[in-house]
């Protein structure tokens, strides 16, 4: 006897391959059968549901994302499970939630963190597992251990990389975290402390994760006037390591040349040519995003926050700052304010959805100086301080997507229009991105096939995972599910209102629960931890 049957749906299995009109069976958790409409009997079941005229797809895998802290504080993941999504993986761009020296550090290193929140506290990544372990989740979690967290474990706010024996520590930090779970390893070479680091500081860390044979996600140094610099760099580091590399949001940022995404291509097919294991993502939108503070110079983000806040507050050394001829973003230095939205804020709510002209006009001061401004109101809460700027083009998305191996991940964060998280947001397509990419790239415009973009979601990232039994609608496979209106799939988000939950999802299981049923969330949040990989390490 089946717990559940869903019949009669255009059943895509993940794998790329076209539909068919089909029953899914679930038994415990686990997918029990897939077979053409009518094989599998109701009365085989506790329940059964026709979803005719409904796509029946694996969940959706989103494997970038950056809720280390926000499934923390509120674990119900609200805005990812209203668009289908049934895993995400947290602790890239090099940023993750363990491992710490002292609690007290957490703050200072967890993405999205919130004062607000109530939770036991952790030092070693096995220790946060285990915190995040004890929370009702709606999606299941992998986490990767950052760089930049491993460098403060190991140099504290210092402004260098590390000796060699430094680097040493960190490997050695590495591997346990690894050992305690980690899926894998990333780096975010834009920001502070990765910044600091070259090849020769990495190359020990991916060659741990070379060992487990997990993956090496990299936002790599540049992506604009030096973007071939940048891939390089990551290409080189994983050839010498062994690993396998995931360049993070793949897509050139402003600044670059025309033929960017075509070039970085072409360099990624010529190094796989000599056996390095290259694979990538993009983010479905033209809006990038970060944490606004990254706008700082290298200098300006060294040690504790209140020694941020202090240079900020210091008006030579903020003059300093405006003349930096490097900025992570080159649509600051060319000063398009206009395309660039306050997105995030957590005493500065009333600014949150408009652009920075608008903002230096309100304030009367010219927008760099606003945007410094803020970030000193905001004080202890600057880590939570994020803006977005139209800064990729679809040309190059389009590239991307044509490409087998890029897998659409979010870049954003899990959190809730209301409760704790509900001023909190990760990105301007946060609670949309997935709805949005079948939306926009898949229905309307038809850039892949349904099947195709399905793939995208479901199995490409799985398979890049090394996740055991997701990722495909097959039996003997987790339950993990989306059903969706492929008519009426939708993001509602704007700038102005970003906050929107997407529509046209039906239902969503997490484990073979109703996390959604008949469009409307359950009190069920059945998402667990995933430390079991098909990838283990070497002996």
């Amino acid at each position: 006897m089946f717990d559940l049957i869903l019949k009669g749906g255009e059943v895509f299995d993940g794998s790329g391959n076209e539909s068919i009109i089909g029953d899914v069976a679930i038994k415990d958790g686990i997918i029990s059968a897939v077979e053409p409409a009518g094989v599998l009997k109701p009365s085989n079941a506790e329940s059964a549901i026709n979803v005719d005229g409904l796509v029946v797809s694996p969940g959706f895998i989103d494997m970038h994302t950056h809720s280390d802290f926000t499934l923390i504080a509120d674990g119900r993941a609200e805005s990812q499970v209203h668009q289908g999504v049934t895993t995400e993986v947290i602790g890239q761009c090099g940023h993750s939630c363990a491992p710490v020296n002292s609690p007290d550090v957490i703050p200072r290193i967890a993405p999205w963190y919130t004062a607000k929140a109530k939770h036991d506290t952790w030092l070693g990544f096995g220790d946060y597992l285990d915190v995040l372990d004890k929370i009702g989740l709606g999606v299941n979690v992998m986490a990767f251990v950052g760089h930049g967290t491993v460098h403060r474990a190991i140099m504290g706010g210092e402004l260098q990389p590390g000796e060699q024996d430094e680097v040493a520590d960190m490997a050695r930090l590495v591997d346990k975290c690894m050992d305690e779970g980690a899926g894998g390893f990333s780096s975010g070479l834009e920001y502070f402390p990765g910044i600091l680091s070259a090849p020769h500081h990495l190359v020990p860390l991916c060659e741990v994760a070379a060992k487990y044979k997990r993956l090496y996600a990299t936002h790599v140094r540049n992506r604009d006037t030096h973007y071939d610099l940048g891939f390089t760099e990551a290409i080189a580091t994983a050839r010498q390591s062994g690993a396998k590399l995931q360049i993070s949001h793949i897509q050139p940022k402003f600044g670059a040349p025309d033929h960017a995404m075509e070039h970085t291509l072409e360099m990624i097919e010529q190094a796989r040519r000599h056996d390095v294991d290259i694979a990538f993502d993009v983010i479905p939108h033209d809006w990038a995003h970060t944490f606004m503070a990254a706008i700082l110079p290298k200098w300006a983000q060294a040690g504790t926050i209140d020694d941020v806040l202090e240079r900020l507050a210091n008006k030579e050394m903020r003059e300093k700052i405006k003349k930096n001829s490097q900025p992570m973003w080159l649509i600051v230095k060319a000063e398009k304010w206009s395309d660039i939205v306050l997105l995030n804020a957590t005493h500065n709510k009333e600014l949150v959805g408009m652009d920075f002209a608008e903002i230096g006009r309100m304030r009367n001061c010219h927008p760099y100086d606003a945007v410094l401004d803020i970030l000193l109101e905001e004080g202890k809460d600057m880590m939570a301080c994020f803006w977005t700027s139209r800064s990729f083009r679809d040309t190059d998305v389009d590239l991307c997507l044509s490409q087998a191996e890029c897998a659409v991940i979010s870049d954003t964060v899990a959190t809730a229009n209301e409760g704790i998280l509900k001023d909190h947001l990760g990105s301007l397509s946060g609670y949309g991105w997935a709805a949005r990419f079948l939306q926009y790239y898949v229905r309307d415009r038809e850039i892949l096939s349904l099947a195709e973009g399905l793939a995208k979601l479901t199995s490409v990232p799985a398979r890049r995972l090394g996740l055991k039994d997701r990722g495909y609608l097959k039996t003997g496979f987790y339950a993990d599910i989306c059903v969706f209106d492929k008519v009426n799939i939708a993001s509602n988000v704007t700038a102005k209102t970003p906050r929107r939950y997407a529509s046209g999802i039906c239902h969503v299981l997490v484990n073979g629960q109703f996390s959604m049923r008949d469009g409307n969330r359950t009190p069920v949040n059945a998402g667990r931890v995933i430390r079991e990989f098909e990838a283990r390490a070497a002996s």
